[in-house]
């Protein structure tokens, strides 16, 4: 007989992950009785049609590929509730799945065709081992038919579509839940891999829905998050191809969407804190809108940001050195190098008498909040280009000279120093 089971995904640093599945027990079991080894996890990830993926085995090396099947490792088996919290009995039990950059079966998005993309995560989860119950055991079950799946992180997020006639964009948007009056508006723009047709990969790709947790939303006592997608990447002059060309066919699109969003939203959006940041091919973007705009945004947070500096003129580092922007990259990105994009722009900035631009320069990206490691079990280092994980954690604190940044006298992060940001 075939048997339900529901997966929960968790949006994490290296994106999202099938962190969990729970499984509908016929009889209350208990802790003592469900063991890991209880279960095997198998799982076949899926196109639409139902084709298992043929999927590269390494980020930057894409030739080489692979059918995505095969078993996961399952870190703890517990009874629980139906939302997968743990009990010390219940009609479910709860499989913690192993998740990170060296566990990519269990991976909800795969990059395939051109963009991340949400896979169908296809499992089947066979009981191996008994389970006493106070009646008779359970033994032999298996689960191969999903129920439902859940992404407690985005729950909040609603999404819509511009009305620009041109090039309507879609996007994702946070309403704040705490605060009142006039709130500050946060816009995050994607990098090349979370462009597409699904708003949804915008703002869980990365763990953009940080940027609308407790810990972030109370630094601005709360804040609208504004995610745009484009249909192909921010760095598309028109002609379909990465180029060093500082153009983007999107800017007049991105700009109504942000203006139409703030209409939507008059009475409640503070236009005198309005925000805007991204990684790689949307730090592009946000340079690209502060260049353009220079007067409109009341900071910047460009991330690992692609705009060369090459064709960054000196007017325009006259127009825009009063605005306040706070750059963020790793120096092995081989990805976007930062000494070809933000290092030579921000010391231009300072030389030309910014006074409100600071850089958090690092030497790598390292988990450094005990989420994944590597097979010698360190701290895992990232690829170089994934400095959005410091940003998106709030983990940007010291300047480019190495000292902390100082805003109003006191030491803040890069999160606590936009929010003082003001037009």
């Amino acid at each position: 007989m075939a048997r339900t089971y529901y997966s929960i995904i968790e949006i994490t640093d290296h994106g999202p992950y099938v962190s969990k599945l729970v499984l509908p027990m016929p009889a209350t079991v208990t802790a003592s009785a469900v063991k890991p080894e209880c279960f095997n996890v198998y799982v076949e990830r899926k196109d639409a049609k139902g084709e298992i993926l043929m999927l590269p085995k390494n980020w930057l090396d894409r030739s080489d590929k692979e059918p995505s099947k095969g078993y996961c490792t399952v870190k703890d088996a517990y009874p629980s509730c139906r939302q997968g919290g743990r009990r010390e009995s219940g009609e479910f039990v709860a499989l913690e799945l192993k998740i990170g950059p060296l566990d990519s079966l269990t991976a909800a998005i795969a990059y395939w065709n051109v963009f991340n993309e949400y896979v169908i995560s296809d499992y089947r989860i066979t009981q191996v081992a008994d389970i006493p119950t106070e009646g008779e055991k359970l033994t032999g079950m298996a689960f191969d038919l999903c129920a439902g799946r859940t992404m407690k992180q985005a729950e909040n997020f609603l999404q819509g579509i511009s009305s620009y006639e041109e090039e309507p964009l879609r996007y994702g948007y946070f309403v704040p839940q705490t605060g009142q009056g006039k709130r500050p508006l946060i816009i995050w723009l994607h990098g090349a891999g979370e462009g597409g047709q699904d708003p949804a990969i915008a703002y869980t790709g990365n763990k953009v829905v940080n940027l609308a947790g407790d810990s972030i939303q109370a630094k601005f006592g709360g804040a609208y998050l504004l995610v745009p997608q484009t249909p192909t990447f921010w760095m598309d002059d028109g002609s379909g191809q990465y180029g060093r060309s500082g153009r983007s066919k999107y800017g007049k699109a991105l700009k109504a969407l942000i203006d139409e969003f703030i209409a939507r939203n008059e009475a409640a959006i503070d236009t005198s804190r309005i925000y805007i940041g991204g990684c790689s091919n949307g730090g592009f973007m946000t340079m690209r809108m502060v260049l353009d705009y220079p007067d409109f945004f009341a900071a910047a947070f460009p991330v690992c940001e692609a705009l060369y500096d090459e064709v960054v003129r000196d007017a325009d580092i006259e127009a825009i050195k009063q605005v306040p922007i706070w750059f963020t990259h790793a120096k092995d990105d081989e990805v976007v190098k930062p000494e070809e994009t933000a290092i030579p722009t921000f010391e231009r900035l300072r030389r030309a008498g910014a006074r409100n631009v600071h850089f958090s320069l690092f030497d790598k990206v390292v988990d450094i909040h005990g989420l994944f490691t590597d097979e010698r079990e360190e701290p895992y280092t990232y690829n170089g280009h994934f400095s959005w994980i410091y940003a998106l954690n709030d983990d940007c604190r010291l300047d480019y000279d190495g000292k902390p940044v100082v805003a109003d006298g006191k030491e803040v992060s890069l999160m606590e120093w936009l929010s003082l940001q003001r037009i």
